[in-house]
């Protein structure tokens, strides 16, 4: 609040102006000339205490005529009323740029062009960073080009602006530029240059930054280190990253929020929880960005209880579930198998926006509750969320994964009613969608009917569907346009020999193979994980790596008999060799899923549920095992391959055989 009082002397009244927050004396003085008692229609003035009272939220306060500047305090100083000062204008360009005011930063800089201090270098400059930071680049851009003269800190707070306001390559050109000209950069030049350079499809220039660094000494400086580091992360170059964090002289919560972000971008859960407990031991408090990052990380590796150690760190520091955070969270929570944690963190949100939305409606798809799914998205769409293109995709993936066709059917027709271009995830889940539920002819249409040209992925689809129904004429041929495309991809053509395989046609399975093997194409390996007692035991086929193999096969061969009692049936078809009817059953006793549960089985208690990961999609042959194997131990086993999750209890699993 600014609080100006009148001293009377030959009928002039001058005025000095104070401020209540900092105790300082403003150098503003209000010059008028008026036989007292003054009155002010137009002001604060008071006939009874001779005070002009001008509160800090009447500082942009419109103006009351029409034939005035469009500001009151502009009107004060046009009337002669108050005589214009430096830290009067900084004061209202301060305020304009807190609020997000451009409308009146524009009547503001109009009032200086007018005045004293229209060709003032130092008022420009607050101008320009008014305009930068309000987000009219276009206005910082015009004044750049009217200006005089400029300075480092002209050219500075432009490439800044370009830089925070998601327009990179504008900040790139303007640094060359500026470096012809003999202005040497500072810490907030650097760093913001290398926040655009992080943003390209090459850390090219991020390197020659990185040397411009060197040269102006600011490589070790906690803020343009931090932005290096940065750089490197968003690039995938986490080792140049680390070696720029172990040479900063002092980090700060940037400093770790870059790494820590870096390797969840990357999926290296490990590092980033690891970094964060580093970070916590330094006595550095983590940030919203911070926990955000962290969420992202566990999501990825599905670590469910490490996610509540971290779910419990944000709550005893008082943090809020505000926006990106909860959102992490929640999105945690679904990806790690609990999707009840996940309601429970949606219901707590203080906002819920449309990725909030979006990850519920994913989680229930993951764990193949498409009827909840879609039921979620009619209640998004009546309280008038607006739907975008994600959400579209997660909602067919929904139906997809649950068979739900007409429901799929009806969200692909209304995306046009909300004026969204199908993109491809959206056709190829289309497809999936149609060819799952055995509609393959039409599955073919659709495809043939598509608006661009059809994509590998999208004859990926198909070519999965065509194994589901065992359809090989329709497979060989998407398998054949997907070579096309992609002839470098093992993937279609693994798929390929599981659908000879799988039909008893053993030389054509044996054929693809040899096709893969003299082009050098590997097949990912298969492997399934679980974690007890804070360790990670990982299995791959036929294991004999691990040291309690044999007790690990005795196990199994135990859960085997039991299962074969009540019902399962090997399927050999997945067993693609040649070989006895025997032997191909023993080689399925042996993959890397069923080693898992039996290893679970002997290191938990019982009743304790078991949570088994895997890196491919799970073997129908172990699906069916596992239904007959949850009934036979009276336990919940939780599987999570690349696709979803599946809940097997009581003979059952949450996909309905639907995956």
């Amino acid at each position: 609040m600014l609080k100006c009082s009148a001293f009377s002397s030959n009928k002039t009244y001058m005025l000095k102006c104070y401020t209540f927050s900092s105790n300082k004396t403003y150098n503003v003085r209000f010059f008028t000339t008026f036989a007292a008692p003054a009155t002010f229609p137009d002001s604060d003035f008071s006939d009874d205490t001779q005070d002009l009272v001008i509160h800090d939220k009447d500082l942009l306060r419109k103006s009351r005529r029409d034939s005035g500047t469009g500001l009151h305090v502009l009107d004060l100083i046009h009337r002669g009323s108050l005589e214009p000062d430096r830290s009067l204008y900084n004061t209202l360009f301060k305020k304009c740029t807190l609020l997000k005011k451009l409308d009146e930063a524009r009547i503001v800089h109009a009032h200086i062009n007018a005045s004293l201090f229209m060709d003032d270098l130092v008022m420009q400059n607050t101008i320009l960073n008014t305009y930068c930071k309000c987000g009219s680049l276009d206005d910082a851009h015009n004044l750049f080009e009217e200006m005089p003269v400029k300075d480092m800190v002209t050219w500075t707070a432009l490439i800044t602006g370009y830089s925070q306001n998601d327009q990179p390559l504008n900040a790139l050109v303007l640094f060359p530029q500026m470096l012809r000209l003999e202005l040497k950069p500072n810490q907030f030049t650097l760093s913001s240059v290398l926040k655009a350079s992080g943003t390209g499809i090459s850390d090219k220039y991020g390197r020659q930054v990185h040397a411009f660094c060197f040269k102006y000494g600011y490589v070790w400086n906690v803020y343009v280190g931090s932005s290096l580091l940065d750089m490197y992360a968003r690039f995938g170059r986490m080792d140049d990253a680390w070696l720029v964090f172990d040479k900063l002289e002092s980090k700060n919560e940037v400093s770790w929020n870059a790494l820590i972000a870096g390797h969840a971008r990357k999926g290296e859960g490990e590092h980033a929880l690891k970094m964060f407990s580093g970070m916590l031991r330094q006595g550095f408090e983590p940030t919203h960005f911070t926990y955000s990052s962290v969420f992202t990380a566990l999501a990825s590796m599905g670590s469910l209880e490490q996610g509540k150690w971290v779910h419990a760190h944000v709550i005893k520091s008082g943090g809020k579930l505000i926006a990106y955070v909860g959102n992490t969270l929640l999105d945690m929570y679904a990806k790690s198998g609990s999707i009840d944690d996940a309601r429970k963190v949606f219901n707590r949100l203080e906002r819920r926006d449309v990725v909030s939305w979006n990850s519920m409606i994913t989680g229930y798809a993951q764990h193949g509750h498409g009827k909840e799914a879609v039921r979620w998205f009619a209640e998004m769409l009546r309280i008038r969320i607006v739907p975008n293109e994600i959400t579209f995709l997660c909602v067919l993936t929904a139906c997809s994964h649950a068979g739900l066709l007409d429901e799929g059917q009806k969200c692909f027709e209304l995306m046009k009613k909300y004026s969204i271009e199908p993109q491809e995830a959206h056709y190829v889940t289309m497809v999936d969608l149609l060819g799952r539920a055995g509609r393959l002819d039409q599955a073919m249409k659709f495809i043939i009917k598509l608006p661009v040209e059809p994509t590998a992925a999208v004859w990926g689809a198909l070519l999965g569907a065509c194994r589901i129904h065992k359809n090989m004429d329709l497979g060989t041929y998407a398998a054949e346009r997907i070579f096309e495309f992609d002839p470098h991809d093992s993937g279609p053509h693994v798929l390929l020999a599981n659908m000879y395989a799988s039909a008893g046609r053993l030389c054509d399975a044996a054929k693809v193979r040899k096709m893969m093997k003299e082009s050098g194409l590997k097949k990912e390996p298969a492997c399934s994980w679980v974690e007890t007692k804070n360790a990670i035991h990982m299995f791959v086929a036929n294991d004999d790596a691990h040291p309690q193999r044999e007790e690990i096969r005795k196990v199994w061969d135990e859960i085997y008999g039991k299962i074969k009692e009540i019902g399962y049936i090997p399927d050999s078809s997945h067993v693609l060799f040649y070989a006895d009817q025997q032997e191909r059953e023993a080689k399925l006793q042996l993959h890397s899923e069923k080693l898992a549960l039996a290893y679970a089985l002997m290191t938990t208690p019982p009743g304790f549920t078991i949570w088994i990961k895997k890196n491919i999609r799970v073997c129908g042959d172990c699906h069916s095992a596992f239904k007959f194997a949850s009934k036979v131990v009276v336990r919940e086993i939780i599987v999570r391959d690349t696709n979803r999750y599946h809940h097997f209890r009581d003979g059952f699993c949450s996909c309905g055989d639907y995956w």
